[in-house]
């Protein structure tokens, strides 16, 4: 299927003939993300959700801290801040 690409604005736009979306289950005003890969095709994808829960199983929590955190401990306080 050709598709041809259209000027809207500032930004360029691809027309999705109903059947395409249909096919791949969307409808319109649903957020996607956009990228390409290193063959240079377009990769179109749902945008993730994210759960904090899942974010946070993800994490090690062994793991030592960055280096630089330790500079937070030392810090005095330079206004109202309340330690």
């Amino acid at each position: 299927m050709e598709v041809v690409l259209k000027k809207y604005g500032n930004s360029t736009v691809v027309v999705l003939p109903p059947g395409v979306l249909r096919n791949l289950g969307l409808s319109a005003g649903e957020a996607m993300t956009l990228d390409t890969n290193d063959q240079g095709q377009i990769v179109l994808a749902p945008k993730r959700k994210y759960v904090l829960a899942d974010l946070i199983a993800k994490c090690d929590l062994a793991a030592p801290p960055p280096a630089d955190l330790a500079l937070w401990d030392l810090a005095k306080p330079v206004g109202q801040e309340v330690w």
